[in-house]
């Protein structure tokens, strides 16, 4: 397999990967959330109102809107990564970000001692396929450094990138 061909499921493959795990948070979030924010509120009693309502107003239509969201700025990075051979900063934030935010599901999972959305594909998907990728762009020398700084980073990006999809959703949801 060429370098490029290489790259280029690296590239176009976060996209995918991305779409697998989304499906398991967009058929699982909004239904987990309302039957488990009155158990998490319980166990949970030092976490602010606010947040626990901002939990329970997300319904589906909101939550499949954010998806889309977020799926312009995987496509868009996934894109970018391809255009570049693997090398785009963007891409490779994205990438980072997208495997980092796997053990946080998994914490998550940990945390409230079951399933949650997105913690059944981190291991299966997110994670294998995020090493996967970063090997590919090591192998072919386009892997850009990233120590504690580019974990700080990563994650950063995942979370605003989830805020700005929640806003955007929200603010989109009573015209559809």
């Amino acid at each position: 397999m060429t370098t490029s061909r290489s790259n280029s499921l690296a590239t176009y493959g976060l996209f995918l990967a991305w779409a697998v795990h989304d499906a398991e948070e967009l058929a699982l979030g909004p239904r987990w959330l309302r039957e488990n924010v009155p158990l998490l509120r319980e166990r949970f009693p030092g976490v602010p109102e606010t947040v626990w309502k901002a939990a329970e107003s997300v319904d589906e239509r909101e939550f499949a809107l954010a998806v889309g969201v977020m799926a312009a700025f995987v496509g868009a990075a996934s894109v970018a990564g391809a255009r570049t051979g693997g090398r785009s900063a963007f891409y490779q934030g994205a990438l980072n970000g997208f495997g980092l935010h796997g053990p946080v599901h998994l914490a998550q999972a940990a945390v409230v001692r079951g399933v949650t959305p997105g913690s059944v594909t981190s291991p299966l998907v997110v994670v294998p396929f995020t090493l996967w990728a970063r090997g590919r762009l090591r192998r072919a020398g386009v892997l850009r450094p990233s120590g504690a700084g580019g974990v700080v980073a990563g994650l950063g990006v995942a979370a605003a990138a989830t805020v700005v999809a929640h806003a955007v959703a929200r603010r989109l949801a009573p015209r559809f």
